[in-house]
């Protein structure tokens, strides 16, 4: 098993990147046969809404991560709510899942997604330049 730190989390909800701000947390690749990856979330509490209804629902969704640098390529997996623990002013919420596609399609993966959001000429373009730099 490997474990990275993770500095960045956007959730995909109606074909549209949400940032979900992180306070701490971390990847475990678990270099297993079937390529489960553990991602633990620590979070504002704010945020339990993104999660809980597909916490009840067993649902699966996109998500990317950053790993360990912010200048590195967000990373997609499909992934599913383990578990929420409620603490204080602050939840843990811990996924398991897959990779989605290969980190090295970060820009064409972005594209569709711009795409998909209604984008077009310069807007599109203005758009696609704005978000690889932020990554």
């Amino acid at each position: 098993m490997k474990t990275f730190k993770i500095v960045a989390l956007h959730i995909y909800e109606e074909k549209r990147a949400t940032n979900i701000p992180l306070k701490d947390g971390l990847i475990i690749n678990k270099e297993n046969e079937d390529g489960v990856w553990i991602i633990e979330a620590y979070i504002e509490k704010q945020y339990i809404g993104h999660f809980q209804k597909r916490f009840d629902n067993e649902e699966s969704f996109e998500i990317r991560v950053i790993i360990t640098h912010a200048a590195n390529d967000p990373a997609p997996f499909t992934v599913k709510v383990h578990t929420i623990q409620v603490l204080d002013d602050h939840i843990s919420v811990l996924f398991q899942g897959r990779l989605s596609k290969r980190r090295n399609e970060y820009p064409e993966i972005l594209l569709d997604d711009l795409i998909k959001e209604g984008l077009s000429g310069d807007q599109l373009l203005e758009e696609f330049r704005k978000r690889m730099k932020k990554k």
